[in-house]
């Protein structure tokens, strides 16, 4: 397994957001993470990204584990963050550039560069300042950012969030194309581009994973994550 989560737990104070959580994901995967806000999505992505540390457990990424060898493990992830953090008054193709170069590609930089700015489909706004762009657009440069050093694995939470339907089919291919050679985890709140896109799925409610089950399996995916979920539903 390229991706193994071995469980973890975070807590914030007195309030434990990941509950001693277990998963692993394959290369050639692209899975679904799926969780009402709050559920821990977005904190067990930082964790396997290394931006965060567990209070207990373990994550390995292509047999290494992020705990004792973060540098190495990092080199072979690419993270898209929910909110997507650019530097808005750089072009997109400087930003890219700088990017790379801090994964030491220097080499060949400027053709990955141009790679990436074409399978993300930002020819046309390449030479514009990330601040210009509209929010479609630079939900596309925090992909191209996340793709540009060839990791292994993949961790996007909401990466299709303010793309339209044309964008959205565009990415979407992209990803499939990308998975061949990679682990994908991305979480969104569309359950529809998640049925579409996914070959597994994974919920998790109040900090535990409540459901691990490849896509051909769930007749119903929204019923499904409604009723894992509608407990705490009915209690708001």
């Amino acid at each position: 397994m390229l991706l193994q989560v071995q469980q973890i737990s975070k807590k914030y104070g007195n309030q434990l957001a990941v509950d001693n959580v277990s998963f692993s994901v394959k290369m050639g995967e692209i899975v679904g993470f799926l969780g009402l806000n709050g559920a821990g999505k977005s904190t067990t992505m930082k964790i396997i990204t290394g931006c965060l540390a567990p209070n207990s457990g373990d994550v390995l990424i292509d047999n290494t584990s992020i705990l004792e060898n973060p540098l190495k493990t990092k080199k072979n992830v690419g993270y898209l963050p929910e909110n997507n953090p650019l530097y808005e008054d750089m072009f997109v193709r400087e930003y890219l550039e700088y990017v790379i170069r801090m994964y030491d590609s220097q080499k060949e930089y400027h053709e990955r560069v141009e790679k990436i700015i074409k399978e993300t489909f930002l020819s046309a706004e390449a030479n514009k300042k990330i601040g210009q762009l509209s929010k479609g657009y630079k939900q596309r440069v925090g992909l191209a950012q996340a793709f540009i050093h060839h990791p292994k694995l993949l961790i996007l939470d909401e990466p299709i969030t303010g793309l339209d339907p044309n964008q959205i089919d565009e990415i979407e291919d992209f990803l499939k194309i990308q998975s061949m050679d990679k682990a994908i985890l991305f979480s969104s709140h569309t359950l529809s581009e998640v049925a579409s896109i996914c070959t597994r799925v994974i919920i998790i409610h109040q900090g535990k994973i409540v459901l691990d089950k490849k896509i051909a399996e769930i007749s119903d995916l929204a019923g499904t994550f409604k009723e894992l979920t509608k407990n705490e539903i009915n209690s708001r």
